[in-house]
């Protein structure tokens, strides 16, 4: 079995996710995206109800969080503390969004996990996928999560790839990653912590640490 470059994506996720004890106990992170749904009520449940009001049946938001009026938040979902959800987001189902978060117009967010700090602020789509704490997608920045093909998508780190076993599966993001606008993550890529994706770039396998995708998709070491 081919090792999971954890601390190269997410350092100090207990503090940072709701989702840590999944990940903790996840050979690759994608194995937490089916259980997602049934965690997020279960750990909802347990929310200190002086911090957290109970919107609807499976939906948790904290008393902190400003989710305007015209936004759709499907069950379950559980948003936290001081998160900003905008006019006109669409939160399908399955979303795990961490506190001092920004959802922002016109994006979509299904069966994910975001970090604390995340922001996807304006038109962006997010599907069965994780990102890291304080990770940005820029304007019109997508995950694809599923190929062309209708095929499982298998996972590339490194040298190795790694069968995945879903038929959807977007990216693993790690934190402090900035992806510039309207660039696309296609299904399984993995950008590693503290690196930078140009605008308008077609994003495939990985990505290492502090590392730069160019426009032409060559990568870089940041200095």
């Amino acid at each position: 079995m081919a090792v999971f470059p954890y601390a190269a994506l997410w350092h100090d996720a207990e503090q940072y996710t709701l989702g840590f004890p999944l990940l903790q106990k996840a050979s690759y992170p994608w194995e937490i995206l089916p259980l997602l749904s049934d965690f997020i009520r279960a750990v909802g449940q347990r929310l200190p109800r002086d911090e957290y009001e109970q919107l609807a049946d499976g939906v948790w938001a904290a008393r902190t969080a400003h989710i305007a009026p015209s936004a759709h938040v499907g069950a379950p979902c559980i948003i936290g503390h001081d998160t900003e959800v905008r006019h006109c987001a669409f939160i399908r189902g399955a979303a795990l969004v961490g506190d001092g978060a920004v959802i922002g117009n016109s994006t979509e967010l299904k069966n994910c996990v975001l970090f604390d700090g995340v922001q996807v602020p304006h038109f962006n789509y997010v599907g069965d996928s994780i990102l890291g704490y304080r990770a940005h997608l820029g304007a019109g920045a997508i995950t694809s999560n599923v190929k062309g093909d209708r095929s499982d998508v298998v996972v590339r780190v490194e040298q190795a790839r790694i069968p995945s076993g879903r038929h959807k599966l977007g990216a693993m993001i790690g934190d402090l990653v900035e992806v510039g606008c309207n660039s696309v993550l296609n299904p399984g890529c993995v950008i590693g912590r503290e690196s930078r994706i140009y605008p308008s770039v077609s994003v495939r396998g990985f990505v290492g640490e502090r590392c730069v995708m160019k426009g032409d998709g060559s990568v870089v070491r940041r200095r």
